[in-house]
């Protein structure tokens, strides 16, 4: 029996850990409200690329609010997929005996 849980856990913890490497190369593309500025980040939260329209280089003002906002949208919706993500790698934790106790659900 414990042999039996330990290697759920095994099984458990590989899992997590290959949803951790995908969520690498799962990518997403933010942009303004004006479409001035994209933001491309990926699911654990990396950001790879940032595109600013030449028309925001002269006023530093406006440049940075748009910043500011798209970066925010990309981080909430790169969390909210990685919530997602973990979430269905640890499902299969929850369904073993007992583990549901261990973690207050």
């Amino acid at each position: 029996m414990f042999g039996d849980m330990m290697g759920k856990l095994q099984e458990a913890q590989r899992k997590m850990e290959e949803t951790k490497e995908r969520l690498k190369t799962i990518s997403m593309v933010e942009e303004s409200s004006n479409g001035k500025v994209k933001i491309t980040i990926t699911a654990d939260r990396q950001i790879k690329d940032i595109h600013i329209d030449d028309s925001l280089l002269e006023d530093a003002e406006e440049l940075s609010d748009n910043l500011v906002l798209t970066l925010n949208k990309a981080i909430e919706k790169a969390t909210a997929v990685n919530e997602s993500e973990m979430q269905g790698a640890a499902s299969g934790m929850m369904n073993m005996p007992g583990m549901d106790q261990l973690f207050g659900k």
